[in-house]
């Protein structure tokens, strides 16, 4: 019976997705809202080799998660709603959503979507002729000028900013001045690594702001580090240079002679001899 014939199928499904648990470390969520199928072929093409990515019913993960009867994998179950692609790796998770935040694609508006960034309209000439577009334009915020038979934006507007949501009539007015204002990819939902559930704010990582983060606490610990005289492999060149100029410094104040502070002595009794005959020059009486 055909029926019969879809459920041996369905088992089978089950069976290969339960291999997929077992055989990587790393499985992601991500949602495939407003992903284009061209879009879904180069991720798999980009990540071929790192990433196993396969679409499927949520109801046969579900099913597979509950016959490898693990409570940790169970943590995934709530996340299995709506259309998603599944992302079976061994690299870190912060790696794998950094490569997919990469992967995105700058894209026209429509109602409804949260804009990517701030998005500033230049002072400048639209391009189109005076007629409704002007009422629209100012409809949202954008002031105007009639300029050479073209409607100009009058000065640099900020029209939204990053992480509001755009209208109907803020996304009309953007596809007409031909502003991208939001990015279409994968993003991740969740992660599971090795036992541990990750959420999508927690993926989300600034990649430049923690660089400089990092790089002011390694200039704070080593400053810390040669202000206590803790030797490593970082201090110990920089202590050695101190303590040595330290201890030169200290030989010549007390008039040690050695092949280091001869040189430096030598010039001080110099400087000290020619102040002292400035002095008795200064104190002769004048004839």
């Amino acid at each position: 019976m055909p029926s019969q014939l879809v459920l041996q199928e369905k088992a089978g499904e089950v069976e290969e997705i339960k291999k997929w648990f077992v055989e990587y470390k790393s499985i992601g969520i991500a949602s495939l809202n407003k992903v284009r199928a061209t879009q879904l072929q180069e991720f798999k093409k980009s990540l071929h080799g790192k990433v196993y990515m396969r679409v499927m019913k949520n109801t046969l993960m579900k099913r597979a998660l509950e016959k490898l009867d693990k409570e940790d994998l169970k943590k995934l179950e709530p996340f299995l709603e709506g259309s998603n692609v599944l992302l079976f790796t061994n690299i870190n998770p912060f790696k794998l959503a950094l490569l997919l935040e990469k992967g995105k694609v700058k894209t026209t508006a429509k109602s409804g979507d949260i804009a990517a960034m701030d998005v500033v309209i230049p002072e400048g000439s639209t391009g189109q002729p005076p007629g409704p577009i002007i009422s629209q334009l100012n409809g949202v915020g954008l002031p105007t000028r009639i300029e050479s038979g073209s409607v100009w934006v009058a000065k640099d507007t900020l029209i939204v900013r990053k992480g509001e949501v755009i209208n109907e009539q803020l996304a009309s007015v953007l596809s007409k001045l031909g502003v991208k204002a939001v990015e279409a990819g994968l993003s991740m939902r969740v992660a599971f690594d090795e036992g541990l559930i990750v959420l999508e704010d927690q993926l989300r990582l600034d990649v430049e702001a923690t660089r400089k983060t990092l790089l002011q606490n390694h200039s704070e610990a080593f400053a810390l580090a040669l202000e206590i005289a803790y030797p490593s492999p970082d201090t110990i060149k920089p202590l050695l240079q101190s303590a040595f100029q330290k201890a030169t410094a200290l030989s010549v104040s007390a008039g040690i002679v050695t092949k280091d502070t001869i040189a430096d002595l030598i010039r001080k009794a110099n400087a000290e001899m020619n102040s002292l005959n400035n002095a008795v020059e200064k104190a002769k009486p004048k004839a």
